[in-house]
């Protein structure tokens, strides 16, 4: 699968994002488009998993810490055959499959319930660590937001992947720069992130997270990486995507109304459309 058409599924989960928080009239889009590029990568590229078999023993997990950007999850596990697409639209309703934060047990393709922020890594931790004590081969991944970083319990997780050599662990952070409050760097700094990480005992690589050369590489680096765990650092934009969306910090939990829900599937189709030109 090549980067174009890595770019063309990444513009598709975009698309089920606004399907789903449109209709929904509520949710969060802003960290499900900065992140859709990492999903997509994870789903179609990365991942040992196999939709068909979504409880197999030997599966890769994924652990979706910032579970309120679900709609980038749900769009993404659509696409690659957990479930029909069609459930994207019952979004949140009362008594439908998809919720507004992960449920492992209701939700094929989810390996762990999450929205509590700050927990998905302790339990990402837990999982790495049983498939070296029952030398199984699977990888454990969980993605964070860098505003979510703020937490004190993803330090001690943190701790406890280096201190166990936990190296079939990954951790993403997406690194769109606001959180629900502001910009994360008013709201209490994270920064130096990677620098923090490495102290923490992480091999640790910065990237553009919208980048598909950088995110193949990252991941790559990941997987050869022995003895210590391993972090990218992926720099984003909040909203990506859709224009009006873009770098602005409304639209961390917000739904669009009817005319900007047709202005954002105008401006997806039009960069879908120009990708499949492209080919």
């Amino acid at each position: 699968m090549n980067n174009t058409q890595l770019k063309k599924l990444a513009c598709r989960v975009r698309l089920g994002v606004i399907e789903a928080v449109y209709s929904a009239k509520s949710g969060h889009p802003g960290g499900s488009l900065s992140a859709s590029d990492i999903f997509t990568y994870l789903y179609f590229k990365e991942l040992n998993i196999d939709p068909k078999n979504p409880k197999n023993p030997d599966r890769d997990r994924f652990v979706l810490s910032k579970g309120h950007c679900c709609p980038g999850l749900y769009s993404t596990l659509a696409l690659r055959g957990y479930f029909p697409a069609e459930e994207l639209k019952s979004l949140r309703h009362v008594g439908a499959m998809l919720q507004g934060h992960p449920d492992m047990k209701g939700t094929p393709g989810i390996d762990m319930s999450s929205g509590s922020l700050g927990q998905g890594l302790s339990v990402a931790c837990g999982m790495a660590l049983a498939a070296k004590l029952d030398n199984k081969d699977y990888r454990v991944y969980a993605l964070l937001g860098d505003g979510e970083s703020e937490e004190g319990q993803v330090w001690e997780a943190a701790m406890f992947a280096a201190h166990h050599k936990l190296d079939n662990l990954c951790v993403i952070i997406d690194c769109n720069g606001l959180q629900i409050d502001g910009p994360v760097a008013q709201v209490c700094s994270i920064e130096p992130i990677d620098k923090k990480m490495e102290a923490f005992g992480f091999e640790v690589m910065t990237i553009d997270g919208h980048n598909f050369d950088e995110i193949a590489d990252a991941f790559e680096n990941a997987r050869k990486t022995e003895g210590k765990p391993f972090a990218i650092i992926a720099r984003t934009t909040k909203g990506k995507g859709v224009s009006f969306m873009e770098n602005q910090v409304g639209w961390h939990g917000a739904a669009p109304n009817a005319e900007q829900y047709a202005q954002a599937v105008k401006e997806l189709t039009a960069e879908l459309e120009e990708l499949e030109g492209a080919e």
